[in-house]
Formats: C-alpha cells, structure tokens, sequence
C-alpha cells in the first residue's frame, strides 16, 4: 500500500523552511506522495456551518493556507519522485482551462508527478466569494470534467456546453501522464460515486466518518456502480485522506474508538485493515492536533507508523 504525508500548509506552520524540510525527509523515508488541500477564506459567520466544530466556524489554521498548486511546484523543484496531490481542489471555483493548464503545468516540471484530487466544495460563502451559483453545481462538475479532459488530451480543444464554452483552441502544455493525469473525486453522496464512474474518473478520494465498516460499504457502492455500467471495478481506485489522533493509552473512556486514534500499535492496526478492505494509497494529515506543531515530531511518528503498511 502507497502511504503518503499531507504538507504543512496551513497556519504558523506553512513557511518555506518547513516545506523544504518535510517534503525532502518524506522522500526520504519512502513516503510515496505529499498533498494539499484547498481553502479560498475562513469566515467569521459561515452560511454553511463547519461540521467538526461545536459552532461551526473553521479552526484558525484555516485562516491562513497556502495555494495548492503553487506549493506543489514549489515541492516539486525540492524533491525527484514523490508524488504531488490536491486533496481537493474545488474545481467549480476555477475556469477548466486556467486550472487544467496549471495542473498540466506542474506535471511538466514535476516530470509527470502529478495527483488530480476534485470535489464541488460545500461552503456558500466560498461559492459566493467565487462568483458561483450553489445551485445545479453537479451537472456544473459534470461538464468540467469532459472539459477538463479535453485540454489535458485533445490536440485542439474545442468545447460547447451549458456552463462551460471552449472554442476550437490549441492549449497547451499537455501532461506528460497519458492520456491525462490520473483524476480522483472527493465527496460522499451517491451522486459522487456515479460520477466517478460514469465519467471514467481514476477513482474515489475519501476520509472515514466512522467505523471501518462503513469503509468498506463504500468500496462495495463504487465497485457495484461500475459493475452495473459494464466497467472493470478494479480500475476504479481508492486514496484514503486520514486525520491521526495519537495517544500513548488505549483507554477511551468506554468510548468506540474513531479509526486512526490512539496508540500507534491501534493506529497500526487500523492501517491493516484498510490495507485489507483494498485500499492501495493511504494519506496521514496530522492538522488541527498538537502533533502538527511540532513538523519533526510529526514526520518522525508518521514514519513509524509508515512500516504497517508496506
């Protein structure tokens, strides 16, 4: 199983000499890629309450984030041959030609190192401060997607749509990966799993909600989607963005333990398990806990946990 390390890019953290230092020890120790998220603003009363907060505001790492793709060209000119991941870029924020010739960009100069990881965002004031309506945003992915493909592989592009009009172009560079970057979609509604699908995507970008279990009941959906359409399932593949939670006790207080928390033995043995349910690429983000103060600490202890899943 290919594990890779999410870049401190958020908050205190996100500085130049931490970059450089992280993404070359992460090469170094055999870690397979490194990822960035995306966050256009952190606001102060959100329209769409934050999930994982008691007021549903951001954290405050949220309010200072480093640009996706620019940090990963600046992670490609620092490392040879780990690969460079966007978990996720919300595509309907961008045009499909500005953001499709900036993907093909840094895999030129990464030399075909590039991860394309997609979703259609869940924040109104981020679709707002976009210029971009809430409403129809599926069908609105759907035809980024045909678009984007067709400047990453057509020699002229020419597209015309309801959202999206692209007239008969030579765009340039291409990507060096053939016959596009290996695109995978975040999100977690039906809707998500048969677009990937349906729309020949590289397979599903996720993060556990809870028990494993339920890991594996989305696995089974996106396999039996493809089954259905007369498509491999196996072509369809998984990367699992996990958020770690490491203790030094095994007491929970009674409590079920959350996937990826607790001790690193416990950890471990989560890393197993999705390694059996079939996962091939797993990500170990350590924002939002006291670990991601402390950037040597973190890559230290995510190495030790890097041999449970090799």
């Amino acid at each position: 199983m290919k594990v890779g390390l999410a870049l401190p890019q958020l908050g205190k953290q996100a500085n130049r000499q931490n970059l450089i230092k992280f993404s070359r020890k992460a090469e170094e120790y055999g870690f397979d890629s490194l990822w960035v998220l995306e966050r256009l603003l952190s606001p102060i009363n959100p329209q769409t309450p934050y999930p994982a907060t008691p007021d549903g505001r951001l954290p405050s790492d949220y309010q200072t984030v480093l640009d996706p793709l620019e940090t990963l060209s600046f992670v490609a000119s620092n490392t040879e041959k780990i690969s460079l991941g966007t978990s996720v870029i919300d595509m309907l924020f961008h045009n499909p030609v500005v953001l499709g010739r900036r993907f093909a960009t840094l895999d030129v100069l990464s030399e075909g190192r590039t991860i394309c990881g997609l979703a259609i965002g869940w924040s109104k004031d981020e679709y707002q401060a976009s210029n971009i309506p809430f409403k129809d945003r599926g069908k609105r992915a759907d035809e980024f997607l045909d678009a984007l493909k067709s400047v990453w592989s057509d020699d002229v592009v020419e597209f015309k749509g309801e959202f999206y009009n692209i007239p008969a172009s030579k765009i340039g560079p291409k990507p060096i990966q053939k016959p596009h970057i290996p695109i995978y979609l975040g999100g977690f509604s039906p809707n998500t799993f048969s677009r990937i699908v349906n729309y020949d995507a590289n397979g599903w970008l996720g993060v556990p909600l809870g028990p494993l279990e339920q890991l594996k009941s989305t696995v089974n959906t996106i396999r039996n989607l493809a089954i259905r359409a007369n498509k491999d399932p196996n072509t369809f593949k998984i990367i699992l963005l996990t958020y770690l939670n490491i203790s030094d006790t095994t007491d929970s207080g009674g409590k079920q333990r959350f996937p990826m928390s607790g001790t690193i033995e416990e950890i471990g043995d989560d890393i197993r398990e999705i390694k059996d349910i079939g996962i091939e690429h797993v990500v170990f983000s350590n924002f939002f806990t006291p670990l991601y103060g402390n950037i040597d600490q973190s890559i230290e202890i995510s190495k030790q946990l890097l041999q449970f899943a090799k």
